[in-house]
């Protein structure tokens, strides 16, 4: 136990070590996120944050793990290459479709080493065993929550510290139900990823990127398709659905925005739920800690969920279910008082101001 407590801590120091050196290699190579459009920073700010990460979590997992099993291969040689993906996409750029075949060869590496979901909730009869199915809804896990992450890494430190939320749930829940190498692999990953949220929270000085973003989503999803799934129980299968349920609904309504607007899916827009935050009036860091606080508030639940009863744990998804339909329904309303409220409020200024004066001597308007 002494040995995975000290692979934890080589994870927190070397992720918090090498972030400033992989800072200055963004830099020097033109790996660079440029303000403007909907982005929210308001300086050139280096990426490759997956990087440090990487570095942490296998600096970490050398420690502990002198062997490797058959899914614990899939997940290095999975993540290695979704991480090549990113940083190619970080400084060059990738069409969204390449990026998404990537993804899927990712995803497929994982099937080939044994890594599958291969249960379903049936509410009709207990469970529902995919058998030849197993195959895509474990691509379609994985991708979706690869792409989940990457969707929320729109404010400094959201997307990195949902991630750390959602590794220490995992390695809690996998602990309980005895995955003693999930629980492990999740707390290696959860320490490196707070070591390098200290030059990631705002104002941050390095961005998680694509190359973090979708290191950290793929290894989420991976290690809970490795744990959390694999009792053959109905509740079970809904834990992961709850630690990652912040990316996921977010995700989720970005895809019925976009289709609602008909625009492409992949087009990136201001409607997350962290913008709109934003829109109310938080302040950024305070926006950033109520996620926190979301993502904390399912964690706990997912935990409480392995004592539960059936019963007791349809229950409180029903709460959490009608808790998220209500905060999204004010949070809707509420920005459309605001963005109304603002309206009426310019209009009124632009007839105050009455029209624009003309300069004789430089036949420019002035307002």
């Amino acid at each position: 136990m002494g040995r995975v407590w000290l692979g934890i801590l080589i994870a927190l120091i070397l992720s918090w070590a090498v972030t400033p050196q992989v800072k200055k290699l963004a830099c020097r190579v033109g790996a660079m996120d440029l303000p403007g459009g909907r982005k929210i920073h308001q300086r050139p700010t280096a990426r490759f944050g997956g990087l440090a990460i990487y570095a942490g979590f296998m600096g970490g997992l050398i420690m502990v793990q002198p062997s490797l099993s058959l899914p614990l291969s899939g997940l290095l040689l999975g993540g290695g290459l979704v991480l090549v993906l990113g940083i190619i996409d970080d400084r060059w750029g990738l069409n969204p479709w390449i990026k998404l075949l990537g993804q899927v060869a990712a995803a497929l590496v994982l099937v080939l080493f044994n890594v599958r979901v291969e249960f379903l909730s049936n509410p009709f009869d207990g469970l529902l065993v995919l058998g030849e199915w197993a195959i895509p809804v474990t691509i379609l896990w994985i991708v979706g929550i690869t792409n989940a992450l990457n969707l929320i890494d729109g404010m400094d430190g959201l997307a990195g510290g949902t991630a750390a939320i959602a590794a220490i749930t995992i390695a809690v829940v996998a602990w309980l139900k005895g995955q003693a190498e999930v629980a492990m692999l999740a707390m290696i990953l959860a320490a490196g990823t707070l070591g390098f949220l200290r030059y990631n929270l705002h104002p941050a000085q390095i961005f998680l990127g694509d190359s973090g973003s979708m290191f950290l989503g793929f290894n989420l999803a991976a290690l809970a398709a490795m744990g959390l799934t694999k009792s053959a129980t109905i509740i079970s299968l809904l834990v992961p659905v709850v630690i990652l349920g912040m990316p996921i609904l977010d995700t989720f309504l970005a895809i019925v925005r976009r289709l609602r607007a008909h625009r492409p899916v992949f087009q990136a827009d201001k409607g997350h739920l962290h913008h709109r935050l934003l829109d109310l009036g938080l302040p950024y860091r305070r926006a950033v800690w109520v996620m926190y606080g979301l993502d904390l508030c399912l964690g706990i639940s997912a935990v409480m969920l392995v004592f539960m009863t059936t019963a007791q744990s349809v229950i409180l998804l029903v709460v959490l279910a009608a808790a998220g339909v209500a905060g999204i329904d004010w949070l809707v309303s509420r920005g459309r008082k605001l963005a109304r409220s603002k309206q009426r409020e310019g209009s009124r200024r632009g007839v105050q101001a009455g029209p624009p004066t003309v300069s004789r001597s430089s036949g420019q308007a002035k307002f």
